[in-house]
């Protein structure tokens, strides 16, 4: 089967014994050599598979088909969905990855195709998960003739293919962006699909949550509007990975019953997970080897050893910076295949296509990514992951540790912790990480800014009448508001649009702004798309001069043109990279609730956030000195925001530091301790929770990460110096949530504010360092100014003092 589906007997050739004798060995050689790095080793048993027979009545064509490719029963999951969707109900699937999750739909919805021409849309975050899906049904079609007829239908659509895909579609695949903006709005020329629809499957289930899952909530609400316009009630099949509350995320996500089906039937071989965290360097400040590094050398050994793997990364820039060093080992003979491949976004399609075809015909030795290559890509017979850095969640770490051994082999997993405390504290308790709980998915799929944007949708695609409900929310108010902004007229009792706009065009469901840039090579003279680059971050990686890599080779940006969202690039021969510095001004707009104590104000509402992206670093290969310096001038990054922030009084604090450098420096060591325990507290995932310490009256603030982006900075974006802290001195330390209008964090942190300090507390008081440490406060100032100031006693004295508002 596809790489939902873990192949059953006969299916797929069992992994070779010098294959299983790479892991073992490999494992071994962890083990005996590198002992005192390993500071967990968690071992799951393998799974011996669990069988249902096949349901009665089931077509004897698919049955037939299915046996052709090796499946002679079902896993008892596979039937237990059967038996719910056979009762009527919607239902979530939550196994393993690679437990054959695509039977669990593909059964009923090619049953009801044959049975009674019901139709089915498939909907997949990513086009390449779309891709997957369809080669598996065309290969079932193939077995036996089914005359099933399956189609994709996404922005690479051919115009002209498109009609055809409408009118003869059975199962139609597409994504969530397609469906907001390329199908609900033009509904009436899918009335013949939407009239006969009977199954709607929305799989990766776990990947809509935050700001994506509140948008998908509501273009549910859209899509179950327009169904009840022609007359069909479609049963819902969500997949997921492993969270805390699939069946909770499903019904937030329908608004209506959801069966959870979790215990997985099917087999899985022996794994091996490895907790490794890197040999300190320089015990004074505790800092160690870099994760980088770490990474970079177990991928060789895995290698070495013949095991295909696949190294997890958490940002682009890393995966260009490893996908290097591994093809300066393994890829300099030109005359060779190359065995080293990237993967991560903002690949064109092509590139991405060709990287996975590589891995599915196993032809990669090894690929860095990002999270791109954690949903439910095929991509072979892959033994062992290495995990660059902590990816934020139990949940996604688990998801791509469960990359490796996808055919029922043993595998090996390892997660190499960073020196950032989230990091350390996880790799530091192997029975905490062991026994966690995988996070909860949050939505607030009411939040007034997303609501707005799809019920301004809704209204395009079909009027409103009087007293209907979308959601949770009453709509007479934002009607009325929508009337006054001349888009809506009010005749009767519904709600007509009345503009010449076409609303779904200007919401974007993944990102705070749209337009994604690309990238255009025009070393040979011509001009090329080599790239894209989402809005988000264009301003991080496209300035000019800056290095953008691309399957690790350099291209340097001649020029930005930032309205026309294009980067003009050429090849260079540079030895370094280049790492952009940011930073992040606050400013309090609305306290909505808050108290004021002991001269400290602790406090929760709206503020506004300005982000400047001011320079960048050229960072040199291998050594990782900081060759050289170049400004940025770009258009700064607006939003607002919701926030939980502590301001102090400046007599409390003249009283307690000896000068305000110091103060400073405990603000950003408790920022940073706060902000590592507010994430795990919500379980939001790192990017999700922003954090910065500012003075409003001094014109300054902090960025999330003060030292290795370059340091404090003032208004005008210089380096902030103990001269320039003159004024009156009345920091304020922020955590905010990294999206307009908020998505709900800031809200139960308020509420948690003195658990979120007393842990933030702990945290700092129970690290082994002595002076501070990115376990604890942070790398926040050279190593001279930390021993003169000691932030971890700074933050640990501030912190004691927020603990009493």
């Amino acid at each position: 089967m596809t790489s939902h589906s873990t192949p059953h007997p006969g299916m797929a050739p069992p992994l070779s014994p010098v294959d299983q004798g790479g892991v073992n060995a490999l494992l071994e050689r962890l083990q005996k050599g590198y002992a005192q790095r390993i500071t967990g080793h968690i071992k799951i048993p393998a799974q011996a598979a669990r069988y249902a027979p096949f349901p009665e009545g089931l077509d004897a064509s698919i049955v037939a088909a299915l046996q052709g490719r090796g499946v002679q029963q079902l896993y008892t999951h596979q039937r237990g969905c059967w038996d719910a969707l056979a009762a009527g109900e919607h239902v979530v699937v939550v196994t393993p990855t690679a437990s054959g999750k695509t039977l669990c739909y593909n059964l009923p919805v090619l049953q009801g195709v044959r049975q009674r021409q019901a139709k089915a849309l498939y909907l997949f975050p990513t086009k390449a998960l779309a891709q997957d899906q369809l080669a598996e049904l065309l290969e079932l079609n193939r077995q036996q003739s089914l005359g099933v007829k399956v189609f994709t239908f996404d922005g690479d659509t051919p115009a002209d293919a498109r009609k055809a895909v409408r009118s003869k579609g059975d199962i139609v695949i597409s994504n969530p962006d397609m469906l907001h903006q390329g199908v609900l709005p033009h509904h009436t020329k899918w009335a013949q699909f939407f009239e006969s629809l009977a199954y709607v499957v929305i799989d990766e289930t776990h990947t809509y949550r935050g700001v994506f899952g509140s948008h998908m909530a509501n273009l549910l609400r859209r899509l179950k509007r327009i169904c009840a316009f022609y007359r069909v009630k479609p049963q819902f099949i969500f997949c997921s990975a492993t969270i805390a509350n699939p069946q909770q995320l499903a019904e937030a996500l329908l608004q209506a019953p959801v069966t959870a089906i979790t215990e997985s039937g099917a087999p899985s071989g022996e794994k091996s997970i490895l907790l490794w965290n890197p040999p300190v360097v320089n015990e004074d400040l505790g800092i160690r080897a870099s994760a980088r590094s770490q990474s970079t050398q177990l991928a060789h050994m895995a290698v070495d050893h013949g095991v295909k793997t696949i190294v997890f990364t958490r940002t682009r820039l890393m995966v260009e910076v490893i996908t290097k060093y591994l093809k300066d080992i393994f890829d300099k003979d030109p005359r060779r295949p190359e065995r080293i491949a990237a993967y991560r976004g903002g690949y064109l399609p092509s590139e991405r296509r060709h990287v996975e075809q590589k891995l599915r015909e196993g032809d990669v030795s090894c690929v860095v990514a990002t999270s791109a290559l954690e949903l439910g890509v095929d991509i072979g017979d892959l033994a062992c992951c290495v995990l660059n850095g902590y990816p934020g969640s139990i949940a996604a770490t688990w998801q791509r540790l469960g990359r490796a051994g996808r055919r029922n082999q043993p595998a090996l997993g390892i997660l190499v912790g960073a020196s950032d405390a989230l990091d350390q504290f996880i790799v530091r308790h192997p029975d905490f990480f062991s026994a966690a709980s995988p996070e909860q998915a949050r939505i607030a799929p009411d939040q007034l800014l997303i609501l707005l944007d799809h019920v301004r949708c809704a209204a395009f695609e079909l009027p409103f009448k009087d007293g209907e409900s979308f959601g949770k929310e009453v709509l007479v108010e934002l009607l009325g508001y929508l009337e006054e902004e001349g888009v809506l007229h009010h005749e009767g009792n519904q709600w007509h649009w009345n503009a010449d706009s076409y609303p779904a065009n200007s919401v974007s469901l993944r990102s705070v702004a749209d337009g994604n840039f690309v990238v255009i090579d025009r070393t040979d003279g011509g001009q090329r798309v080599v790239a894209e680059v989402d809005y988000s971050a264009a301003a991080m990686t496209l300035y000019e001069k800056a290095i953008y890599m691309i399957q690790a080779t350099p291209y340097q940006v001649e020029q930005l043109d930032w309205e026309g969202r294009k980067a003009f690039v050429k090849r260079t021969k540079a030895d370094y990279y280049t790492d952009a510095i940011d930073y992040t001004k606050l400013k309090i707009l609305d306290r909505f609730e808050g108290e004021d104590r002991a001269g400290i104000e602790k406090g929760h509402g709206e503020v506004h956030l300005v982000r400047r992206v001011a320079g960048f670093k050229k960072i040199r290969y291998y050594t990782h000195e900081n060759v050289g310096f170049g400004q940025i001038h770009l258009p700064d990054q607006e939003m607002h925001t919701t926030a939980l922030w502590w301001r102090m009084q400046a007599q409390v604090l003249e009283a307690a530091f000896a000068n305000r450098w110091q103060a400073l420096s405990g603000f950003l060591g408790a920022a940073y301790a706060l902000h590592t325990v507010a994430a795990v507290r919500v379980m939001a995932e790192r990017g999700d929770l922003g954090r910065a310490v500012g003075d409003d009256q001094a014109g300054w603030s902090a960025t999330q990460d003060a030292n290795r982006r370059g340091g404090l900075r003032d208004a005008e974006g210089q380096p902030l110096t103990l001269e320039n802290l003159c004024g009156t001195f009345a920091p304020t330390l922020f955590l905010y949530d990294n999206y307009p209008g908020g998505i709900g964090f800031s809200e139960p942190l308020y509420q948690w504010a003195e658990q979120i300090v007393e842990d933030g507390l702990n945290l700092v008081q129970r690290c082994a360092c002595k002076q501070g440490c990115p376990a604890c406060v942070g790398a926040l100032l050279d190593a001279e100014e930390q021993r003169a100031n000691g932030p971890r006693d700074a933050a640990i004295k501030v912190l004691q003092l927020l603990s009493r508002s």
